[in-house]
């Protein structure tokens, strides 16, 4: 039998991670709970906390789901590293946020960037941990790799950099989850990092490095892309300096792209591609999401004197506006479509997707007894978990639905987990 990869979970949320890496009840997300799932991996440990709140209403979820032991509620930053039990992988969905490093510490490796950030708590945990993880499978809005604007790449080169003082590699990669025939169009980087002392890593350090990104790499063979289609060329650089001096310098002549939408670091060696998704499978469209039932709450239905707000909101917009201080100015806005396109992927959901006020981002369906908006288990379902996941007592369905703004894709993941085993199997 071979061993389980023992995960520690942070940023859990609700636990899309979890689900993708482990299955819901032994089945796993792309066969919608049918099939069973092989689970290679083992989630030993969780962390879900939501600051300046006294509710935490997907800690409790998470726990109602999985048992409180070895689920810790608290802020990340305060965790005592020695209360972790030993794992091999460490996965999450970080908040984007400004990276940029304060100073550093004069002993060894410390580092303190600003205050609340929330990639230097993984760096801490990294850093003090005993015994290192083997792989790491974080997640991130793709403005990551463009972030700040006025030195763009910079937040990406450092937690780059960071991993690379670790002793790590990485490889990453924009997808958007529809481009694979999921229903929903959530574009998000992932990036695996893979210790010195593995496999990967040596294989790594082997391969020609667009190769390792387009035809032998563990993303790769998860989500494949069209080598015939037109190839940007790709770029290579190396990081320079330590962390301080990514943060203070990186990118200073302004250049728009330094990282592109698929690429690896190793030893400090950036080389970054361009690349297009290939897919031949099948779609699957808002029409297979939405509930066929009668008894959906009135709340969700669009009353007829609102409708017309709704349609403005939507609508392409011309028009002045003046601001509480008199300033007078010109506002164009695009339309979209109303009510939503069944024939397509979704939109991707945000965390403003609850409540029954009118709004231009809200999902709104036509359905045979009116136009609604999206009930939790349709927005659960545009994300592949399952049905009711985050029915929950003491959770109303605003909530539900802010917390599935906040989550992923679990199909991505449970993707990305299936060709990481099928690498380190054996090994």
């Amino acid at each position: 039998m071979t061993k389980k990869i023992k995960v520690a979970e942070l940023f859990a949320g609700v636990g899309g991670f979890r689900i993708g890496l482990e299955g819901w009840q032994g089945k796993s997300a792309s066969s919608k709970y049918k099939n069973d799932l092989d689970r290679n991996f083992d989630v030993v440990w969780s962390n879900q906390w939501e600051p300046q709140t006294k509710s935490q209403p997907a800690s409790d979820i998470y726990a109602a789901r999985w048992g409180e032991e070895n689920h810790s509620n608290e802020d990340i930053a305060e965790v005592d590293i020695k209360s972790i039990p030993n794992f091999d992988m460490l996965v999450g969905g970080f908040p984007c946020q400004d990276y940029s490093v304060a100073t550093t510490l004069k002993n060894s490796k410390g580092l303190i960037g600003k205050k609340g950030v929330l990639w230097w708590s993984i760096y801490r945990i990294l850093n003090e941990v005993k015994k290192k993880p083997d792989y790491l499978l974080l997640e991130n809005v793709d403005r990551l790799l463009i972030s700040p604007s006025n030195q763009r790449g910079r937040d990406f080169a450092i937690i780059l950099q960071s991993l690379n003082s670790l002793g790590y590699a990485v490889e990453w990669r924009v997808i958007n989850a529809a481009d694979y025939g999921m229903p929903q169009r959530r574009r998000r980087v992932f990036f695996f990092a893979y210790k010195a002392t593995t496999k990967i890593y040596k294989e790594l350090s082997k391969t020609n490095p667009e190769d390792w990104i387009t035809s032998s790499g563990v993303m790769i063979d998860a989500f494949p892309v069209d080598i015939n289609s037109e190839k940007t060329k790709s770029k290579e650089f190396h990081l320079e300096g330590d962390v301080v001096d990514i943060s203070d310098n990186f990118n200073a002549e302004g250049h728009k792209e330094m990282f592109l939408n698929s690429g690896v670091m190793i030893n400090g060696k950036v080389v970054t591609i361009k690349v297009e998704p290939e897919y031949k499978g099948k779609k699957t469209i808002l029409k297979n999401i939405v509930a066929d039932r009668k008894n959906i709450e009135e709340e969700f239905f669009i009353k007829d004197d609102e409708l017309e707000k709704w349609k403005y909101l939507k609508g392409a917009k011309r028009e002045y506006r003046k601001d509480k201080s008199g300033f007078e100015y010109f506002y164009t806005e695009g339309g979209m479509i109303f009510p939503e396109p069944m024939d397509k992927p979704s939109r991707t959901i945000i965390t403003g997707e609850g409540g029954r006020s009118p709004s231009r981002f809200k999902h709104v369906v036509d359905t045979k007894n009116g136009l609604r908006r999206l009930i939790p288990m349709e927005l659960e379902r545009l994300n592949m978990f399952p049905d009711n996941f985050t029915e929950h007592e003491e959770v109303p369905p605003n909530k539900r639905a802010f917390l599935m703004g906040n989550a992923l894709v679990i199909g991505v993941v449970e993707k990305l987990g299936e060709s990481l085993a099928k690498r380190t199997k054996g090994k």
